[in-house]
C-alpha cells in the first residue's frame, strides 16, 4: 500500500504515514539538512495540527541557529554588526509593515484619529529609539530603557502614565506584527518592573452646590450676554449644561449629535417627559434617556431653532473658551484635588448624581454605555451613599446558649 501524504505551509512540511504504521510522519527540509518526527497522532485533523506546530519550533530555531552564526562571524572578523551582516530586519521595516497592516484591517473599525496616534507615536518617540536597530534585538532590557529615556527626557516634561502605555501598546503591536512575518521568534516581556498599583483618583465632577452655581452663571449669561453678538452662543451654551448634566453624553458624542437622534417621549415607568437619545459616539450606536430636567433645554433650544432639518446639529462644536470663561469666574475650574474641570465633567456630574439618588448602577452603566467596572472604580468609590451606615454601624443581638440544666429540662 502506497503511503499517504500531505503538505503544510506551501508545501515546506509534508506530512505522511508509513505502510503498517498506524501513526502520522511529519517531515521539514531547512539548511541542509532534513527533519523527521512522528506525530504519535492516528487521526489526521490532529496530526496535521501537531506537525504545524512541530515545523514552526524547528523553523524557530533554525533561524535563531542562523543569527547566532552571524553574531559569531561578526565578532571573529571584527566587523560592526548592520542590519544587512544580521540578515534582519529593522524596528523601521517592522512599523512601516504594522502601519500598512493596521490601515487596511481596521478600515472603517477604528476612529481616524487612534490610528494617526499610533503614527505620532512611532514618528516621534518609537522610531528615534529604535528605528535602525534590528528587530530581533528588541529585547525586554531595550523596553526598560525606552521607559527610563522618555520620563528623563531633555525637555523635563514628564509624560503621563496613560500616554506612556498608549506608546507601549503601539510597541507591542509592532513586535507583534513582526513575529507574525516570523521576523521574531517571540515577543519580549513588556511588563513594567517595579510597578505598582495606579491611584485611583476619581474624576473631577461638580457636586450638587457646585452645578447649581454653574447653572445659575450659564442662566445669566444667556440672558445678559457681555456682547449682544454673543447672545445665541451663550444661550445654547446653557442648554448644553444643562442637557448634558441630565443626560450623561460624552462631549464628541453631543457635537455629532443630529435633530433626528433625539426625540421627546413620555416614558411608560414613570409617566414623565425625558429626551430619548440615539447615540453615535466610540462604543458604536446606543441609546441614552435623559431626566425629566433635559426636557426644557432641548424645547427652548427648539424654539429658537425654528425650522430645521432632521441631519442639522443639535449643538456642533461649543466654545470651550466660554467654559473655561465661566468656570475661572466662579473659581471651579479645578477640584479640590487640583484636577481640571472640562466638559467631559458634566458626564461625570450626571453619572455622579444619579449615584448619589440611589439610582441603580447597572442601569446608569448601560445609560451611559460604560461598564460597571468602571464607574465602581471611579465614582462610586468616593459616593458617600454607596456606603450603608446601617449594615457598618448595626449591632447582632447575640444569642444566649442555654444552660445545661435547662437543656436537660426540656429535653
Amino acid at each position: 500500500m502506497a503511503a499517504e501524504r500531505y503538505t503544510l505551509l506551501d508545501g515546506r512540511v509534508h506530512v505522511y504515514r508509513r505502510e503498517n504504521s498506524r501513526f502520522w510522519q511529519c517531515a521539514i527540509y531547512l539548511s541542509g539538512r532534513n527533519h523527521r518526527s512522528s506525530t504519535h497522532q492516528d487521526r489526521l485533523d490532529a496530526a496535521l495540527t501537531v506537525a504545524r506546530e512541530w515545523a514552526l519550533d524547528r523553523i524557530a530555531e533554525d533561524r535563531l541557529g542562523a543569527r547566532s552564526l552571524s553574531l559569531n562571524e561578526a565578532v571573529a572578523t571584527d566587523t560592526p554588526l548592520t542590519p544587512t551582516t544580521a540578515a534582519a530586519k529593522t524596528f523601521r521595516q517592522a512599523a512601516e509593515a504594522f502601519m500598512t497592516e493596521y490601515r487596511v484591517l481596521t478600515a472603517g473599525e477604528r476612529n481616524a484619529r487612534y490610528v494617526e496616534n499610533k503614527e505620532r507615536h512611532l514618528k516621534l518617540y518609537l522610531l528615534p529609539f529604535f528605528g535602525t536597530r534590528p528587530v530581533s534585538e528588541v529585547t525586554a532590557g531595550l523596553i526598560q530603557q525606552y521607559r527610563v529615556a522618555r520620563l528623563n527626557n531633555a525637555s523635563g516634561r514628564r509624560p503621563a502614565r496613560s500616554t506612556l502605555h498608549q506608546e507601549m501598546v503601539t510597541l507591542r503591536q509592532v513586535l507583534k506584527s513582526a513575529n507574525r512575518h516570523g521576523w521574531i521568534a517571540a515577543v519580549p516581556d513588556m511588563s513594567a518592573p517595579y510597578k505598582t498599583s495606579g491611584k485611583i483618583a476619581h474624576r473631577a465632577w461638580f457636586s450638587p452646590e457646585e452645578y447649581v452655581r454653574l447653572r445659575a452663571a450659564t442662566a445669566e449669561r444667556a440672558r445678559n450676554p457681555k456682547r449682544d453678538r454673543w447672545r445665541a452662543e451663550c444661550e445654547l451654551f446653557h442648554d448644553f449644561v444643562e442637557i448634558m448634566a441630565n443626560t450623561g453624553l460624552r462631549p464628541d458624542e453631543a457635537q455629532r449629535l443630529e435633530m433626528r437622534d433625539v426625540k421627546v417621549v413620555t416614558d411608560t415607568a414613570t409617566q414623565q417627559r425625558i429626551l430619548e437619545i440615539e447615540v453615535r459616539g466610540k462604543r458604536g450606536v446606543g441609546f441614552c434617556k435623559s431626566t425629566p430636567d433635559a426636557v426644557a433645554p432641548f424645547e427652548r433650544l427648539l424654539k429658537r431653532r425654528g425650522v430645521s432639518q432632521p441631519t442639522d446639529l443639535v449643538f456642533g462644536k461649543i466654545q470651550r473658551q466660554l467654559l473655561n470663561a465661566v468656570l475661572d469666574e466662579l473659581g471651579l475650574k479645578e477640584d479640590r484635588d487640583g484636577n481640571p474641570r472640562t466638559a467631559y465633567s458634566l458626564r461625570h456630574t450626571y453619572i455622579c448624581l444619579r449615584l448619589l439618588e440611589g439610582a441603580d448602577i447597572y442601569q446608569v452603566a448601560k445609560n451611559c454605555r460604560t461598564s460597571v467596572e468602571m464607574i465602581e472604580k471611579f465614582y462610586a468609590s468616593h459616593i458617600k451613599t454607596r456606603l450603608d451606615a446601617a449594615a457598618l454601624n448595626g449591632r447582632g443581638q447575640s444569642r444566649k446558649e442555654p444552660s445545661a440544666s435547662k437543656a436537660l429540662a426540656n429535653a
